[in-house]
Formats: C-alpha cells, structure tokens, sequence
C-alpha cells in the first residue's frame, strides 16, 4: 500500500481532480486515509467531505461520478492529482463543469464557465 503524509496536516491532504482527457482543472478537495483506500481499490474518486465530516463518494447524490484514470503523487507525498474521466459532465455542485468557473477581471469576478446542470432540480434542497 502507498503510504501518503496524512499526519503533515491533521489527517487531511489536497487532491486536485483534473480531467484526464483535456488537462482541465476540475476541483480541488481533500482526501483522509479512509477515503484514498477506498480511491484506491474502487477506481472512482472518494473525498472526505469537510463541511459534512464524512466520506464524499463523488457523485452519489448528483450521478457526476469521476472514474479515476491516473494518480499523481507530489514530492513531499502530501498533495494528490486524480487525473479522473467526469461522468454525467459536471464537477462542481454548482453545476458547473469545473468549480473554477469564475475569473477576476479587475475587482470583479466574472462567470467564465457554463452551467451543465440545476442545482436545485439535482440535489431537491
């Protein structure tokens, strides 16, 4: 098993989710031992939801699962890219493709991205 620094930073390390296919950054979460294992012997990306305090199987509510392809591991084995194919397109629960969908043009931040799907339809919240 790979052994990654999760000790470094309270148990928790960044994991970017990067589109296999185009290299487009598509989120950045963080994972805990449990849910890197649980990566790592299902093939699609699971997080540890800090707001939720519990594992986030990505794509479990929405159906927007992302199957990893490729794990990149940093020189100080505490930061993660899962080079991941986006099922069902969208990224962010905001329904954008990537949750970097907005752009700071002067003291603004502008909306560069499209939404793919609602939100509120998605998650009935």
């Amino acid at each position: 098993m790979i052994e990654l620094d999760f000790k470094k930073s309270g148990g928790l390390i960044p994991a970017i989710a990067q589109d296999a296919a185009t290299g487009d950054v598509l989120m950045l979460a963080y994972i805990n031992e449990e849910s890197w294992k649980e990566t790592l012997a299902t093939g699609h990306a699971c997080y540890w939801s800090r707001s939720r305090s519990k594992l986030w199987r990505k794509g479990e509510e929405s159906g927007n699962v992302q199957l990893v392809k490729e794990i990149l591991v940093d020189c100080d084995e505490d930061t993660v890219i899962f080079k991941v194919e986006q099922i069902g397109g969208a990224a962010c629960h905001e329904g954008y493709r990537s949750c970097f969908f907005r752009k700071v043009v002067g003291d603004d931040l502008r909306v560069v991205g499209e939404r793919v799907f609602d939100p509120a339809k998605v998650y009935k919240k």
